[in-house]
């Protein structure tokens, strides 16, 4: 019988995916049955390829399959996490993590949405980028300058900026000449703006014949704020494809909750480095930074007992 614990458990996006993630995760089903999906025999070796790793197909498949199969390689070690959140297509693992879709139709689900995005970035081409260093103010002007939209909001001027190529080049060079830190993410689609509503639109539909739950615990959305039936969840899970991530105001509804912790499922740690920064009382690790998944229960109950 395990103790109550009081943290929150956050899925990340793919952009950071590399070859040395999840170091301690076991070869079980999920992760046989994503390789299956994706058509390799060993999903390290095939991350090892850029181009590989960086088509939006791979990408979600593979991070949606490998987050399933962490949390259900870590959860029997631990209790239930007292609020959980995704950013990005880590929604789709949180969604399931949270008991409102099964592992199974998670997995099944991060092909299909990747497809309907594809399918936008065919006709218009795009991508992601981060952009910090400067105020608010400076970005917003940039933004407006170059033709972007805000793709990803992570507080203060710190932000993802979303759509065409030659957008993108332009807004890079306009960043870069004002002083501030860019990096073009390993994204191939222009995520979570209007260049997207196609996808959101064709992608609505095929949720409309999965079976969806209310959560079992607290889930927060980055379309729909808190997520407390199956009809609510169905609609933000295909609205989030083109609508801004409103990541700092997840970081503040999983903060009200009161956890005493954060734990990072997914490639590298680029959100628990950002919840660190926001919030530095309350610790934040990513599952990448733990060599077995008996650490990571050791460090949960280390900080969440209550």
């Amino acid at each position: 019988m395990f103790k109550p614990m009081s943290f929150a458990l956050v899925f990340s996006g793919q952009g950071t995916q590399h070859p040395a993630m999840l170091p301690w995760l076991a070869d079980d089903e999920h992760v046989r049955d994503t390789c299956a999906r994706l058509g390799v025999d060993d999903w390290r070796r095939a991350l090892a390829d850029p181009d590989w790793a960086e088509r939006n197909d791979n990408a979600q498949t593979l991070l949606t399959g490998l987050a399933l199969a962490a949390w259900g390689q870590l959860a029997p070690l631990i209790s239930s996490p007292a609020a959980v959140a995704g950013y990005s297509v880590g929604e789709l693992a949180a969604f399931s993590a949270a008991g409102v879709i099964e592992p199974a139709t998670a997995a099944a689900l991060a092909p299909l949405r990747a497809e309907a995005m594809d399918r936008c970035a065919a006709r218009v081409p795009g991508g992601l980028l981060a952009v910090s260093g400067i105020s608010e103010p400076e970005l917003e002007r940039l933004r407006v300058e170059a033709g972007l939209e805000l793709a990803i909001r992570n507080g203060g001027p710190n932000a993802i900026l979303g759509g065409p190529l030659v957008a993108l080049e332009n807004a890079e060079r306009m960043a870069l000449a004002a002083g501030a830190q860019c990096t073009r993410l390993r994204v191939n689609v222009a995520s979570h703006t209007s260049w997207m509503r196609d996808a959101a639109e064709s992608f609505s539909p095929t949720l409309a014949d999965v079976p969806f739950r209310a959560p079992q615990v607290v889930l927060f959305s980055n379309a729909g704020d808190r997520i407390r039936d199956a009809a609510s969840a169905r609609a933000a899970l295909a609205a989030q494809i083109a609508r801004t991530v409103r990541w700092d105001e997840c970081m503040e509804n999983v903060m009200a909750r009161q956890v005493r912790c954060v734990l990072e499922i997914g490639p590298g740690q680029a959100l628990a480095r950002m919840w660190n920064q926001r919030y530095p009382s309350v610790p934040a690790r990513a599952c990448d930074d733990f060599r077995s998944a008996s650490a990571i229960a050791a460090w949960l109950n280390s900080h969440a007992d209550r």
